[in-house]
């Protein structure tokens, strides 16, 4: 299907864009090469805040420290808001009361993109199923043109449409947030992977949060696709509201048409059709066949060839520090779940897996517990423990009846001891269910110590 925009012409409006930072940047930037009058309220200092400092020349009005309501009281057309600000904040309570127009950044992309628009959202698994698609259609033969990969996964959407044509493809994920922001933005493919109640204290209800999402079909028609998963039924009860054609997706049930996951011969599924080995998938955890499923759907629909999508698909290793495999060590598999800061996250990473584990777990204690995690523990032979929380794990492992524990005082040390530990067959992984701010000053620094010392290691072995 040909991607049709809906340009608007904003030139010489009055338009107010409401935070800045790496989105509201390239808001801006858009507005003002349409020739657009743009103010900016960002409440970073002005002496803080480089990227407001270098649009004073691009003839950009920035008020920044704070958040006056009388700004308001301008005559604006219409206002861009950072997804990341809630509809509770007093500047947009204001704009609502005054009837203006709130638009998120991809409100904007449907005015200016000319690319096929595939969109991704869900609670969990929209970064890797976005990732997995993008490396599946950038190395498609069968394919013309281009895709580009943007959105909520780190490169704004309008950054990532410039030069695209009618030919070219572009994969957003998106979040929640910048779904409430739209109005006619219209993904020829759009796809929800699942719900689950997050993100309450900024929609107040699951109610709201499903109605969010819900909005990436709004404007869909019976040209369009939404994939739905099959297996909740919160989600599937509710495909008659869409006016695109439906693809199921499951990992549950067998299905005539859409994407499933046979189990019992390990295969994922198009139809009556098998794609593609679960063995061939280096995704741990059945989270990610659904994933998977998803990406390949999407894939079918574009008419890329089984080959294309196997080939993707072996050579791709998860999204950086997220349950990440990173490599094999004298029959030792290490993964690189840094992301994982909290009970939640590293649960699922510990479910993932079906072979030995040895743990290396810890980091900056909260004052959170971590009972929690004790019924995930049956697989963990050997537990490293580091950082703040080391005696909340050690005490967990010992509750657990774990007899090999060690200590580390870093994640070179943990490395060493954990593959001391470990045995061919293992999976080694790194999950702290701890943020990284006692010794590291992100948790993406403290994955890639894991990396850098894995490699270390394997020089050593070799």
């Amino acid at each position: 299907m040909e991607q049709t925009s809906s340009k608007q012409t904003v030139k010489n409006k009055k338009v107010l864009v409401l935070g800045l930072a790496k989105t509201g940047l390239s808001v801006v930037k858009k507005l003002a090469a349409e020739g657009a009058i743009v103010t900016v309220n960002d409440k970073q200092p002005l002496d803080e805040n480089k990227a407001a400092q270098d649009l004073i020349e691009h003839n950009v009005r920035i008020i920044s420290g704070y958040h006056p309501i009388e700004l308001l009281d301008e005559d604006f057309a219409f206002m861009v808001k950072n997804p990341g600000i809630p509809y509770s904040n007093p500047m947009v309570q204001r704009a609502q009361e005054l009837n203006l127009p709130i638009y998120t950044d991809i409100e904007l992309l449907a005015w200016f993109n000319q690319a096929e628009v595939i969109g991704i959202t869900g609670s969990n698994g929209k970064t890797t199923t976005t990732s997995l698609l993008g490396e599946i259609l950038q190395g498609a033969k069968e394919l013309i043109g281009k895709t580009e990969v943007a959105g909520n996964i780190g490169i704004p959407a309008l950054t990532a449409s410039q030069g695209l044509s009618r030919q070219d493809r572009l994969v957003l994920e998106l979040s929640s947030f910048q779904l409430m922001g739209i109005e006619t933005f219209r993904p020829h493919i759009a796809a929800i992977i699942d719900l689950y109640p997050t993100h309450l204290d900024y929609h107040g209800s699951i109610e709201n949060y499903l109605a969010a999402k819900w909005r990436i079909t709004k404007n869909q028609g019976p040209d369009d696709y939404l994939l739905l998963n099959y297996d909740q039924e919160i989600l599937w009860q509710k495909a008659k509201e869409s006016a695109a054609q439906i693809i199921p997706i499951s990992i549950e049930s067998e299905l005539e048409k859409g994407a499933w996951y046979n189990e019992k011969e390990g295969t994922l599924m198009w139809g009556s059709e098998a794609v593609l080995k679960r063995e061939d998938l280096f995704l741990p955890g059945k989270h990610n066949v659904q994933n998977a499923l998803v990406a390949l759907a999407i894939a079918k629909l574009l008419g890329v060839s089984n080959a294309s999508i196997q080939a993707a698909c072996s050579q791709f290793h998860g999204v950086k520090h997220r349950i990440q495999f990173v490599d094999q060590i004298i029959g030792r598999r290490f993964y690189n779940d840094s992301k994982a800061t909290n009970n939640e996250a590293s649960i699922t990473a510990l479910r993932s897996f079906k072979e030995p584990l040895v743990w290396i777990a810890g980091g900056l204690d909260r004052g959170n517990g971590v009972e929690e995690l004790l019924e995930e523990l049956g697989q963990v032979h050997a537990l490293v423990a580091m950082g703040e929380t080391q005696d909340k794990f050690i005490d967990l492992a010992n509750k657990a009846g774990i007899s090999q524990i060690s200590v580390a005082k870093n994640i070179e040390e943990a490395t060493q001891a954990a593959y001391r530990l470990s045995q061919p067959g293992d999976v080694i992984l790194l999950s702290p269910a701890c943020a990284s701010w006692d010794q590291y000053p992100n948790f993406e620094v403290r994955g890639q110590r894991f990396i850098d010392a894995v490699a270390e290691l394997k020089k050593q072995e070799s």
